[in-house]
C-alpha cells in the first residue's frame, strides 16, 4: 500500500498547531530562530508524544521581525552558532520531555539558500551531524539540498510543497513574486494526489517535474489552512494513500559533478 507523510511548520504562533497536529504525521517546530520558543516548543512536543506525531526541529536565520524569510549575510560561524543554539534548545527540551528528535529542517530563507548552494548546504548539513549522526534532513527533492545531505552522510526526507509554485528547474518560487503561494484548494489536493500516486510535479510554466518526494509540507500560514489539511489528508486517504511518517533514505554519497 502507498503511504506518505503529511508534515506542517509549527510553533510559529498562527494559532492553528493543535488541529494540524490531528492531521499530521510530522511536525517541524520553530526553535526560537524565527520563531518559537521554550514554551511553545515544550506545548507541541508533549502533543507530538500524545499523538504518536513524528518530531523535527525548524531552525532558520535568527529575524523575527521578518520571520527569517530574507536573507541576512553573517560569518559562517556566526550562522552556525545560531543553528546550533536552535537544536540545542529543542533538543533539551526534547529530552526533557521523553521524545525524540528524528530530523531537522530548515525554514524560510536558510532553506531557499541551501536549496541553491551546494557548498553551503554542506557546510550547514555537516555542523548539524556532528552534534547528531542519526538526525535525518527534511529536504527540498531534487534541490542541493538532497546532494548535500548525501554529501556529508545524512539520513534524507525528501520534501515537497504543497501549496508552493516551483520553477523549471524544482526550486521554490520566491514569495515575491505573484502566484508563489498556491491558495486553490482544489488545485492544491490535486497536486497532492499527483505527487503521491504518480511522483510528479506541475511547475509554474507547466513543465512537469519528476520527485521521489515522500513527505508533503502543508504550511500552518496559508489562508485556511487548517480545512485545507483536513482536505488533503481526506483525499488520499480516499485513494488509498496511508498517511505515514515513512523511514529516512540511508544511502552512499551523491556525484557531485565539476563545475
Amino acid at each position: 500500500m502507498t503511504s506518505i507523510d503529511l508534515n506542517a511548520d509549527l510553533g510559529e504562533g498562527m494559532g492553528t498547531d493543535e488541529d494540524l497536529l490531528a492531521i499530521v504525521s510530522s511536525a517541524s517546530i520553530a526553535c526560537g530562530g524565527h520563531a518559537g520558543d521554550a514554551q511553545t516548543i515544550r506545548h507541541i512536543l508533549k502533543i507530538c508524544k500524545a499523538r504518536g506525531v513524528r518530531a523535527g526541529a525548524h531552525p532558520g536565520y535568527v529575524d523575527r521581525k521578518r520571520f527569517g524569510r530574507f536573507r541576512v549575510v553573517m560569518p559562517l560561524d556566526q550562522l552556525l552558532g545560531q543553528i546550533r543554539s536552535q537544536l540545542f534548545l529543542v533538543r533539551y527540551i526534547a529530552d526533557e520531555v521523553g521524545v525524540k528528535l528524528s530530523y531537522v529542517k530548515l525554514h524560510g530563507a536558510l532553506a531557499n539558500q541551501t536549496a541553491e548552494e551546494l557548498a553551503f548546504a554542506v557546510g550547514i548539513f555537516a555542523t548539524i551531524q556532528a552534534m547528531d549522526p542519526k538526525m535525518a534532513v527534511l529536504a527540498l527533492d531534487n534541490s542541493q539540498q538532497v546532494r548535500a545531505a548525501k554529501a556529508v552522510g545524512m539520513p534524507l526526507i525528501r520534501e515537497a510543497y504543497a501549496d508552493r509554485a516551483y520553477t523549471a528547474e524544482g526550486l521554490l518560487v520566491p514569495r515575491s513574486e505573484p502566484g508563489a503561494v498556491i491558495e486553490d484548494p482544489e488545485a492544491v489536493i490535486e497536486r497532492c494526489l499527483r505527487l503521491a500516486k504518480s511522483g510528479e510535479i506541475v511547475a509554474a510554466d507547466g513543465t512537469v517535474l519528476q520527485s521521489a518526494a515522500r513527505s508533503i509540507c502543508l504550511h500552518g500560514d496559508t489562508p485556511g489552512a487548517v480545512d485545507l489539511a483536513r482536505e488533503v489528508r481526506d483525499a488520499l486517504e480516499a485513494e488509498g494513500i496511508t498517511i505515514a511518517a515513512n523511514a529516512p533514505e540511508i544511502g552512499a554519497e551523491e556525484p557531485v559533478p565539476a563545475s
